[in-house]
């Protein structure tokens, strides 16, 4: 599955920092739990990805209408 294709798998994601100093991204769903650790500044990068990419999916979605 390609970052692009629509898939119907649900999981939950959780993050916050480890009594390590580390941050988890830690992701549950059907059967699978993945615990993902990162240094603050790999976590950083991470987010700013994040933004980056909610950045351009607003350019690419299509404009709803507007509610009264």
């Amino acid at each position: 599955m390609g970052i692009d294709k629509q898939s119907d798998i649900a999981a939950n994601l959780q993050i916050g920092p480890t009594s390590l100093g580390m941050v988890r991204l830690y992701i549950e769903g059907d059967g699978v739990e993945l615990p993902l650790d990162f240094d603050p500044d790999e976590a950083e990068e991470i987010a700013e990805e994040i933004r980056a990419a909610a950045a351009r999916a607003r350019k690419m979605a299509p404009t709803a209408p507007k509610k009264d």
